[in-house]
């Protein structure tokens, strides 16, 4: 299962922050906000304070995506 933050993204342009804006107002590291540019996994304290800075559940801002399986037949 991959995760995304296209949600995230979305929410800051409708909040009109940038990702330095919202690295200093939710108090989280410049490296944690690369993790999140990737779609890489980040602590879910990272998420809580994003979420706390913005006024906003977690569901929006991040999405868990199912990837397809293969199957030989």
């Amino acid at each position: 299962m991959a995760v995304s933050y296209n949600k995230l993204w979305k929410l800051m342009i409708d909040k009109k922050l940038n990702k330095t804006e919202l690295t200093q107002i939710a108090g989280i590291s410049t490296n944690a906000m690369a993790k999140l540019g990737r779609d890489e996994d980040v602590r879910v304290n990272i998420l809580e304070k994003i979420c706390t800075a913005v006024n906003c559940n977690v569901g929006d801002i991040v999405e868990f995506i199912t990837e397809p399986t293969t199957e030989d037949h």
